[in-house]
Parts: structure tokens; C-alpha cells; sequence
């Protein structure tokens, strides 16, 4: 986006004076945010390492813990971060062409996805939190007093306790009766520990960006933003298709594989 014209090279009054022209300081600022970018990835890249070596050694857990996932509400997530990244990017041609209305829309639309996401990950981490899928905590089936278990359409299939367990059906091994907890591997809270580890980082970085957008939206509102400075929209939409480009990994990894 460097390569647009940025208009008159000092007619913005946040063009700060120790750069040359408002083009030396959009592209500071830009190689500023790709080197923050970068570091993001390498620290995410830890826990998905994390996960794949935790998945390889020991697939039954993920196939076990996974059934207890929302994959409703993970799919709407994913629609919604998809949706707001688009409004993110159009926010930032919005401002290099000075269309100030559109651009504050799409602020606006941006952060209330953003809060959209949060909120029904609120929802989701409460009904874990409820049932006792716990960050760290020993995993125990939930069953209530009718004898449902949670979640109500997961399949509990009778798995082998131990080392080389797994979750093929064992004809040795009777489905609870009701009322009673369901066997499970053992283990199964490392799903729910790199579950909550994950998704909760992510989490952060989506309230992190909820606080950017609020920052921007204000200033779009007072017309700060012109074509030839609207850096900080730029470099927010490009952390934000992060955020995004996270959670499409994380969706698949955790709710469908």
C-alpha cells in the first residue's frame, strides 16, 4: 500500500518531523508492524509445535476432547473474524481515498465483530467452565442428574485406561451405565490445557485489537485520517488478518480434526 500516491508530502499535521516526507514515515511504520508480526508468529508457532507433538503422541485425547467442542459457535466465530478482516482492509482504502463515513462503518463493523467473537467465546468458556473442562484440571465427564452427558450429541465411546489406550471400541469394556461417567483416556485435560492455552492467547490478541479499533474509530471520526497518513489503520488491519489467519488454523485443528 506504500505504492499510493500519499498526496501532499506535508499536509498532514501528524507527520512527526524527524521524518523526511510522510512516505519515510509510512514505511518505518510499516516495517515496524511486519517485525511485530513476525514475533507473533514465532511465539505461536511454539504451541502449535506444542500441539503436534502432544497430537502425535497422543491422538486419542484430541479425538476425545474434541467432541466436547462447540463447533457451532467456532464456525460463526470463523465467519465473523473472516467478515471483519474484509472490513478491515476496506477501511484502509477507504482512508487513502479520504471517504471518511464509509471508513468509520467499517471501523465501526470491524470492532463489533470483534466484540461479536468475544462475546460468544464468553458463552463457549462458560459452558467449559460449567461442566468442568478446566485449564489444567483432572477431566471427568459431566453427566447430569437425568443422565445426559455432555455436550448432548457427543458420542462417548468406551475407551482402554492407560499408556496404550485408545478410543477403539473395546467389546471387553461395557458403556457406562446411566448416571455414571463415561471412561475417557487418560490425559484428557492436556486437550483442554492446550485448548484454553491457545484459544485464550488468541483471545487476548482479539480484546488487544478491540482496544486498536475503539483508538481508531474515535480518530476516524475526528477526520484524522487522510490519503496521505492513514498508517495506523493500515498497520492495525494488518494485525488484525493475523488474528484471523490464527483462528483458521485453530478452528480446524481443535474442533473438526
Amino acid at each position: 500500500m506504500s505504492e499510493h500516491a500519499h498526496g501532499d508530502q506535508k499536509g498532514s499535521r501528524f507527520i512527526q518531523h524527524h521524518y523526511d516526507d510522510a512516505q519515510h514515515q509510512f514505511d518505518s511504520g510499516k516495517l515496524a508492524i511486519w517485525l511485530f508480526l513476525a514475533q507473533e508468529v514465532l511465539f505461536f508457532s511454539a504451541l502449535f509445535v506444542a500441539y503436534i507433538i502432544f497430537r502425535t503422541q497422543h491422538p486419542e485425547i484430541f479425538e476425545y476432547g474434541s467432541q466436547y467442542l462447540d463447533r457451532t459457535m467456532g464456525a460463526v466465530n470463523t465467519l465473523v473474524l473472516i467478515g471483519s478482516s474484509f472490513t478491515a482492509a476496506y477501511a484502509v482504502r477507504c482512508a487513502q481515498l479520504r471517504n471518511q463515513r464509509t471508513l468509520v462503518i467499517c471501523l465501526a463493523i470491524t470492532l463489533a465483530c470483534a466484540l461479536g467473537f468475544l462475546t460468544i467465546k464468553y458463552f463457549e468458556y462458560s459452558e467449559k467452565i460449567h461442566h468442568g473442562t478446566l485449564y489444567g484440571k483432572k477431566f471427568v465427564p459431566h453427566v447430569d442428574p437425568d443422565g445426559a452427558t455432555f455436550p448432548e450429541d457427543a458420542v462417548i465411546k468406551p475407551c482402554i485406561h492407560g499408556s496404550e489406550g485408545n478410543l477403539g471400541a473395546d467389546p471387553s469394556i461395557p458403556p457406562p451405565a446411566e448416571g455414571e461417567a463415561a471412561p475417557c483416556p487418560d490425559n484428557t485435560n492436556m486437550f483442554f490445557t492446550l485448548y484454553f492455552a491457545m484459544t485464550g492467547l488468541h483471545g487476548l490478541h482479539v480484546l488487544f485489537g478491540v482496544f486498536v479499533f475503539i483508538w481508531l474509530l474515535v480518530r476516524a471520526m475526528k477526520g484524522h485520517f487522510t490519503p496521505d497518513y492513514y498508517g495506523p489503520v493500515d498497520y492495525a488491519a494488518l494485525y488484525w488478518h493475523l488474528v484471523d489467519l490464527i483462528w483458521i488454523f485453530l478452528f480446524p485443528l481443535y474442533y473438526l480434526i
